[in-house]
């Protein structure tokens, strides 16, 4: 009796879990269900006339947000593991644009609790949009209890900055770290396969060395100090703040800290970060005689920027349809994969399908390609690129704008445009190509695992249960070779450079947009807006429309979408995303890039990627 009950504990545990998970479910199912019915009803948001727009991103600022569906997302929270929040770039800047010429919009609140950032390019998008705001003579008020890197770029495009007492404004310069594993592969008897061209292509390191070579340092370092300039002549635009600050010295941090009387909030006042020091009921206080008084709510008077978002679509839909041509943005953003790939993630196969669908569209008359990616496999770069000039082909012009990053696959596709366009802080370049090959080969045999087998011809057999033998190294290295040369001659053939002056720049090393432009790697420097404009001119347009891809959901992912949002509504201190501790990016940072080596799926293991692109 002991023997069976000691056989059916673990299967009576995994079933009683099991139960408890679905149990849950149910429950959040009902809550919100009813919390739906109870408040939702048929109202719609409004917006108080003379009230404030606040707006409060979350999670991260992304160029297309990846698909998570409805149903994953809902199982996710439940569980209580929700994946990371991303805000659509596009839709603030446009809610902001709006909210500039509109009157019934008093003024702007920045509530930056949730934010954890999004690049230095997307954040400058947002500083140019919030200056219209402010050209409009309508006051912008940040506020927080401790003001991150990314936080503290959006707060101080504001006129007045309330800080916690006992909060801090955390400024520490742009940091550009890897985690290496050889040592790990080594106590797992991993055996990596690394095959490289150029100097500078240190997109591998991570997986053959322990340390970031000399190389990478000096590349690196080059990249994220101009990005840092970049950076603070952003926070310096319309705030006097004192240079020990910004010098990035530790001596003279410790001289103005000791002179505040080590108070991380009065040093943050005294050397002009911020404003005024105050507690959140003298905030509310204030936010009240600027908005007016929410009798309802005991608050200012107030409108989300989602909400403000969905009442100017409502208010859109009601306008005739819009028959100009159209100038077009296709988005490439996230890793570049082989296949088919959800939104967030560039697939070969479905952003070409997207961009043919373009070529075959006769309203549309021009595109641009926005992308915001460190590449990936080398095969779907070419697939994307020839798509678009297949496009260029069919008389469309097509403009490449680069956001944050657009390097290796990134920098690939972009060849393939009429003209580049970068911002001063975009990296980019990475021109480069590695493969790799991991075997456990030897991993399985520590556990006593083998792998044996007969084969019809000589040919190679390539499985990560077998080392790779010299024949396959050699076709892999051949390959490699031959698509660097190839990567190196649409580079030249489409910057009208020479191979020997491409090889120069590129070997993999990473640039800005600034130093690119120097370079002759981009045409212009400038913004998504300055694209268009110019696909335009390309297209001898006047009058056009902007139009952006759109995505609907229906069934049963369009109702439990609805559900959630609802639930962020009414709930939404239950659905804000906390800022990630330290250890809490550490594990997302390690998440990553372990999910990395899983996306490299190159059909012939060849890639295009930059992994030391990710700036912290």
């Amino acid at each position: 009796m002991k023997f069976l009950s000691r056989l059916l504990r673990p299967i009576w545990n995994f079933i009683n879990t099991v139960r408890r998970i679905i149990l849950n479910i149910l429950f959040f199912v009902i809550v919100i269900f009813v919390t739906v019915a109870l408040f939702s009803g048929d109202k719609e948001p409004t917006v108080p006339d003379g009230g404030l727009l606040v707006l409060n991103p979350r999670g991260m600022l992304v160029e297309e947000p990846r698909y998570v569906s409805p149903s994953d997302r809902f199982v996710a929270d439940a569980l209580g593991n929700t994946p990371i929040l991303e805000t659509s770039l596009h839709d603030f800047l446009a809610v902001i644009e709006h909210a500039a010429n509109d009157d019934r919009i008093a003024g702007v609140v920045l509530d930056l609790r949730s934010f954890w950032g999004g690049g230095v390019g997307k954040l400058e998008l947002v500083a140019e949009r919030l200056e219209l705001v402010r050209a409009a003579g309508k006051p912008i008020i940040a506020h927080g209890n401790l003001f991150t890197q990314s936080q503290y770029y959006l707060a101080s495009q504001a006129d007045t900055i309330y800080l916690n007492p006992q909060g801090a404004v955390a400024i520490d310069g742009y940091h550009s770290y890897q985690t290496y594993f050889k040592g790990l592969f080594d106590k797992l008897h991993v055996k990596p396969y690394i095959f490289r061209v150029g100097d500078f292509k240190s997109a591998v390191e991570p997986y053959s060395r322990s340390d970031m070579s000399p190389e990478a340092r000096e590349a690196n370092q080059e990249f994220i100090d101009s990005l840092w300039q970049n950076y603070l002549a952003g926070i310096t635009r319309h705030r006097e703040i004192a240079p020990e600050l910004l010098s990035g010295r530790m001596d003279d941090y410790l001289a103005l800290f000791a002179a505040a009387e080590n108070s991380q909030a009065q040093m943050a006042l005294r050397a002009g970060l911020v404003d005024e020091l105050a507690h959140a009921e003298e905030i509310r206080q204030n936010l009240i005689a600027l908005g007016g008084k929410d009798s309802d709510t005991n608050s200012y008077r107030h409108i989300g920027w989602r909400d403000y978002h969905q009442v100017i679509q409502n208010e859109n839909i009601v306008k005739r349809p819009d028959t100009r041509p159209q100038v077009h943005v296709v988005f490439a953003a996230g890793t570049i994969l082989d296949g088919r790939q959800p939104r967030g993630t560039v697939g070969g196969e479905s952003l070409a399908a997207e961009l043919r669908r373009a070529r075959l569209n006769d309203d549309i008359k021009a595109v641009v390609l926005r992308i915001d990616s460190p590449g990936g496999s080398a095969f779907a770069s070419e697939q994307i690129r020839q798509e678009l000039l297949q496009l260029r082909e069919a008389g469309k012009p097509v403009i490449a704008s680069m956001s944050s990053v657009a390097a290796s696959g990134g920098y690939w596709i972009a060849a393939g445009a009429d003209e580049i366009f970068a911002t001063p802080a975009t990296i980019t370049g990475s021109i480069g190509v590695f493969g790799m090959f991991l075997s456990v080969q030897d991993t399985l045999a520590e556990v006593g695992v083998f792998t044996d087998g007969v084969s019809s011809t000589e040919f190679p057999y390539v499985s990560i249960d077998r080392d790779l033998n010299e024949a396959a190294q050699e076709v892999i290295q051949r390959g490699v070779d031959r698509i660097y040369l190839e990567f190196l001659e649409l580079v030249a053939n489409a910057r009208d450079m020479t191979v020997d002056e491409v090889h120069e720049v590129a070997q993999g090393r990473v640039w800005t947009g600034t130093r690119a432009l120097e370079l002759g790697l981009v045409d212009q420097l400038g913004e998504l807006e300055d694209a268009v404009i110019a696909a335009a001119a390309r297209a001898e347009l006047e009058d056009y429309q902007v139009t952006f891809p759109t995505y609907e959901l229906s069934g049963w992912d369009a109702f439990i979408a609805q559900i959630l949002d609802s639930g962020v509504k009414f709930a939404p201190s239950l659905f804000a995303p906390k800022s990630p501790t330290l250890v809490d990016q550490k594990l997302l940072q390690l998440r990553r890039e372990i999910e990395a080596i899983n996306e490299f799926n190159d059909p012939q293991h060849i890639y295009s990627r930059c992994l030391e692109c990710k700036v912290q």
